[in-house]
């Protein structure tokens, strides 16, 4: 692990394996970039592999401009340049979904690294608002940092058996998750509309999903993220959940490997 200064705020990494592309991997809403471990192990022997710990998540601090899609979005665009990336493929997971596909089309004060290649965009949450119910909203703001809260969040997000020790990491990394980044997701993050420099991405954008995912059911990606990208593709994994780098990480490490070198 290596923790690395951007915009004020110390971002934890984790690297590992050699070659290029380089894939620069982001993780879900109250998670962290553990959950790309054993995705990373398979794919190390042929490429670059680092996993961010987003502001406010994992062992990142806390954001110092704010969580606003388009702040984080600069930061883990500064990152890559920092670390040297060169050529690289950011993949994107559920929040993070968000993040790459503003990354891609470019802020209004950073434009698009000329060096990302592409998009492997996991449940991706839209580039409009989320369809989060009021009553889910809710309860997830009253129930942060609640032991019994996260044990039902990590139900509701999985759908394959997963082991204890998996179980153990997901809700830890739930109850670490800083409230102010809880917060700003669930109250704005997740409410942003990027949709309109979308037109803008021109790089190819794989998209994949479990057919059983709960927190952002499948179809979510036809009707509110598909039609703002006319270079993406939808590709379904039976019996999964929300979570598939922990669910179903062969078929992932195999789904990307597949995407990266088309």
């Amino acid at each position: 692990m290596m923790r690395i200064l951007i915009n004020e705020t110390n971002l934890n990494i984790h690297e590992t394996g050699s070659g290029s592309p380089t894939l620069v991997f982001m993780h879900y809403f109250g998670g962290s970039g553990l959950e790309w471990q054993s995705v990373m192990n398979q794919l190390s022997d042929r490429y670059r592999c680092i996993a961010i710990d987003l502001p406010g998540h994992g062992d990142s601090d806390e954001s110092v401009p704010g969580y606003a899609v388009d702040t984080v979005a600069e930061m883990v665009a500064a990152l890559a340049e920092t670390l040297q990336t060169g050529p690289f493929v950011l993949i994107g997971h559920s929040m993070s979904g968000k993040i790459a596909m503003a990354v891609a089309a470019g802020t209004p004060d950073r434009p698009a690294p000329p060096n990302l290649k592409a998009l492997v965009l996991v449940s991706p949450s839209p580039p409009v608002p989320e369809p989060i119910p009021d009553t889910e909203r809710e309860k997830l703001l009253n129930g942060y940092g609640s032991l019994p809260e996260a044990r039902k969040r990590l139900k509701n997000i999985t759908a394959k058996p997963i082991s204890d020790s998996v179980q153990n990491q997901i809700v830890a990394d739930d109850l670490r998750t800083a409230r102010s980044a809880w917060d700003a997701w669930l109250l704005h993050g997740s409410r942003e509309t990027i949709s309109e420099r979308m037109a803008d991405i021109t790089i190819p954008i794989h998209i994949i999903v479990g057919s059983d995912d709960r927190a952002l059911p499948p179809d979510v990606q036809p009707k509110l993220v598909l039609p703002y990208l006319r270079t993406a593709t939808l590709d379904l994994l039976n019996g999964a959940g929300h979570l598939l780098p922990w669910e179903v990480p062969d078929e992932l490490a195999a789904f990307i490997a597949k995407k990266v070198t088309a």
